[in-house]
């Protein structure tokens, strides 16, 4: 009655399967029941928007927070202090700016000209949720994410953290049309005869807004003024999409003289500022997927600091550009440039220096970066990103072919030496430097290095990582279907049967090779496929293909080297 045993365990297993379906979709419920209370609070009490608002940008938007009590909160300006006026603190409200492009979806605040809502309707909050753009800034009562800019000095807009210019401006909704390769929002302020108009410059298909000011001195007197642009966030956490035990990093990114690249957390800034001062430069808010950045003026020097806002959950990453002087009668520009939106590595690499490393690859970006931009080709013939993970797994193991079959024959010439090892052991068990000793004599004599099968698959570990991290970093993975089921790449298999084939995969492997002689290191490798097989439920789809392919890969080509070996002795 074998085959009542095995029906019942069959059965058992596929009851199991289906509970665990049933918990898995419980959970994911109740988290997004949770996410919805907890937008529903942090909307609670929030002023009322502007009449003239468009009702679909309405939702969640508040105005800037209240002034903090400090006496300044804007930057410091380097190499010379301006006399800064005396003046009435002015706390009022602008009124808000609706743009819509066909990358963004942004609400900008006449009071200082800042972006307090940004959203991103090519990228979806959800991937079922269509029509739901990403939003990757906001100011609500429960978080704050803005960008801030204006002008320092004895003629700039800005006097302090209390009292920000208020902006004019022609029209409140601004709307990108499909004839339009750009699109141009000015915000207007007077100066007496200075007149200054603060302009956000969106292109088609760009992440990247251009801020310029442009400068009308018809005053007697030479205008100055210092750029200066922030980024402010709160410290509330980002829901990761990658599956548990896997938190991409949050923080901040800058480059300095003397790294390209380097990244700090919160808690790296909060009792003590980092200051850097660089020809260029930019300073990042990065998050999985996504970055918000400024990117002042590449010919000057610039000062960046970050920092924590002192008895506040705030941090504040911001530069200070160099002075810009307009003389009587003539007119100049102030420029620099805010990116908010995910981290494509080709935009990232024309927009700035360095910037591109953002796309954090961890200590293999050298062998990462080339990696993807073959995926990146690949797709750009298939279409499809799933399959391209495929041809590009397959593309590595034809590279690395021999070094493979190198370390398989030796795994065969081993497994075939089990019946002579395994007498070794019951002869000379107690006395383990003679079976040292013979086992030694066996390897000169079969031609057989233990240490042949280990070499090879270390040669191509640094190869195999860096594949994983492109496959974890990869936005362009976010929402990407593959085939029947799997209709994204980044999260995890929703039915687990990727998983459970990389298991299979895996445990006919361990049959190809041999037995290890130890008894309990056998058991431990028999636990490996279950072990992995767990590990990789919550892993994203598009890593757990890359494994199934490259062990199906291997399984076949050791299959083939192991037959070989045995016919021939």
């Amino acid at each position: 009655m074998n085959w009542l045993r095995y029906a019942l365990i069959a059965g058992i297993f596929l009851v199991s399967y289906m509970l665990f379906l049933e918990w898995n979709k419980f959970q994911e419920a109740e988290i997004a029941s949770r996410q919805v209370a907890e937008e529903t609070l942090s909307s609670y009490s929030l002023p009322t928007p502007p009449s003239d608002l468009p009702t679909e940008l309405t939702d969640n938007s508040s105005t800037l927070p209240n002034p903090p009590a400090a006496n300044n909160d804007l930057p410091m300006i380097a190499a010379e202090r301006p006399e800064t006026p005396v003046v009435t603190p002015k706390t009022d409200t602008g009124q808000f700016i609706a743009v819509k492009t066909d990358t963004f979806d942004i609400l900008i605040d006449t009071r200082g000209g800042d972006i307090v809502k940004l959203s991103l309707p090519q990228h979806l909050a959800k991937l079922k949720e269509t029509g739901s753009s990403f939003e990757l800034m906001n100011q609500t009562n429960s978080k704050t994410y803005v960008a801030q800019s204006g002008l320092l000095g004895p003629n700039g807009t800005d006097k302090s953290s209390l009292d920000r210019p208020n902006y004019r401006t022609q029209q409140t909704n601004f709307v990108m049309s499909e004839s339009d390769d750009s699109l141009f929002v000015d915000l207007f302020l007077d100066q007496g005869e200075v007149k200054i108009t603060k302009r956000f410059t969106f292109k088609r298909g760009s992440y990247l807004i251009n801020i310029d000011y442009l400068v009308d001195n018809q005053s007697n007197a030479l205008w100055r003024a210092v750029p200066y642009g922030q980024i402010r966030r709160s410290d509330f956490k980002v829901a990761s999409e990658v599956g548990f035990g896997m938190q991409p990093f949050l923080g901040a990114a800058i480059t300095t003289r003397e790294k390209n690249y380097a990244k700090y957390k919160f808690s790296k800034f909060e009792d003590e500022e980092i200051k850097v001062e660089k020809v260029g430069g930019w300073v990042a808010m990065v998050q999985h997927y996504f970055i918000s950045a400024w990117i002042p003026d590449q010919e000057s020097t610039n000062h960046y600091k970050l920092r924590k806002q002192k008895n506040q959950d705030l941090y504040i990453l911001e530069y200070a550009g160099a002075w810009h002087s307009v003389e009587p009668g003539e007119q100049g520009k102030v420029q620099s440039a805010f990116y908010a939106g995910p981290k494509y590595i080709k935009e990232l690499e024309k927009i700035s220096p360095y910037l591109d490393l953002t796309i954090d690859y961890s200590w293999l970006w050298f062998i990462a970066k080339p990696l993807f931009l073959g995926l990146d080709y690949i797709h750009g013939l298939v279409h499809n990103w799933g399959l391209a993970i495929i041809l590009l797994t397959l593309c590595i193991k034809i590279i690395f072919y021999y070094p493979s079959a190198m370390s398989y024959r030796s795994m065969a010439k081993m497994r075939k030496l089990q019946p002579m090892m395994t007498e070794l052991k019951e002869r000379f068990g107690d006395d383990r430097q003679k079976m040292s000793a013979e086992l030694m004599k066996i390897y000169r004599k079969e031609k057989v290095n233990p240490l042949g099968g280990c070499l090879p698959i270390l040669l191509q570990m640094p190869v195999f990582i860096a594949l994983y991290w492109v496959l974890m970093e990869s936005v362009e993975l976010r929402h990407a279907p593959f085939i029947f089921w799997i209709n994204d790449l980044s999260v995890k298999d929703p039915f687990f049967i990727l998983p459970l084939i990389m298991g299979a995969t895996m445990f006919i492997q361990q049959k190809l090779n041999p037995t290890p002689p130890d008894p309990m290191q056998a058991k431990i490798m028999q636990m490996m496929p279950i072990f992995f097989t767990v590990l990789f439920l919550m892993f994203p789809a598009g890593l757990v293909l890359y494994w199934v392919v490259n062990n199906t890969l291997s399984i076949v080509q050791q299959y083939l080297i192991t037959r070989q070996i045995e016919k021939a002795g």
